[in-house]
């Protein structure tokens, strides 16, 4: 019995910015491919992210290869534990001194997987807020099963970040959605909005303005239906704008433009 065969990736005429991925974990040879089919199917730009001190560097010089990739400076909750001065020296460092990189993060609260001390992820999710209040820069924030310590870290900075930021992949409760949205931050959607057990994302994303959306694959992960099973990529990123366009009753390319725009006001500062 043949496969049934997956549905071609649907182009559309507003471009994309993908906000949330990680080039950098790609197999030696992928890189160009994974570009030029992004390129392919309106992907206009891509902010790979940063999550460690190993990486840190890494991310860097792929923000300043080329015309078409920027990225982030921080250190993921499960890395916590290696944060150190010197780390936050050379965050800072490149942050202040490079235009390709765009915001702080990837930075916050990770519970359930705990695999750094609890009480030093809030440690160094304060340290590098205090960073992006300093440089005047946005966050890349990461939160699982931690919605009250992130809710009430994220209060001790209220009215500090004017550059705002995102909580990406979003997948916690009502409660702490609500909150973000009203504090001014984009939440960001990914694959999981197309997962048939995700109709906890869709209740979030069907009450979270357009004007707060941003769009992300999370890419090697989290791939979207229908090719949920292999490595994700920008290039699949049409099928989650559907999926969250959907949810909100809006056209697809409705939803674009608005996505378009937030994602240009946040990380580019322009419209």
């Amino acid at each position: 019995m043949s496969k049934k065969k997956r549905r071609e990736i649907p182009r559309f005429q507003t471009p994309i910015i993908e906000t949330h991925c990680h080039l950098d974990y790609l197999q030696e040879g992928e890189l160009e491919d994974t570009l030029a089919k992004s390129r392919d199917v309106g992907v206009e730009k891509i902010i790979t992210i940063a999550v460690s001190p190993d990486n840190l560097d890494t991310v860097r010089a792929l923000a300043n290869a080329g015309d078409y990739v920027w990225g982030t400076q921080g250190i993921h909750p499960h890395e916590a534990e290696a944060y150190s001065e010197q780390v936050e020296a050379r965050i800072r460092h490149s942050l202040n001194g490079d235009p390709r990189l765009l915001a702080v993060g990837e930075i916050g609260l990770d519970y359930y997987y705990d695999h750094a001390d609890r009480e030093t992820q809030r440690r160094v999710f304060e340290q590098q807020l205090q960073i992006a209040v300093d440089l005047q820069l946005p966050v890349v924030i990461h939160t699982r099963d931690a919605d009250e310590d992130t809710r009430a870290i994220l209060a001790n900075f209220s009215g500090m970040l004017p550059k705002g930021g995102v909580i990406h992949s979003f997948t916690s409760g009502m409660a702490l959605a609500q909150y973000c949205l009203a504090e001014g931050f984009m939440l960001g959607f990914n694959g999981i909005a197309t997962f048939n057990r995700a109709d906890n994302v869709r209740e979030v994303i069907a009450v979270t303005p357009p004007e707060q959306t941003l769009l992300e694959t999370d890419a090697p992960y989290l791939t979207p239906v229908p090719y949920r099973g292999r490595p994700n990529a920008s290039y699949y990123l049409p099928f989650i704008a559907e999926q969250v366009a959907e949810t909100m009753q809006l056209e697809v390319e409705e939803l674009l433009g608005q996505v378009y725009r937030n994602s240009q006001t946040l990380f580019f500062g322009d419209v």
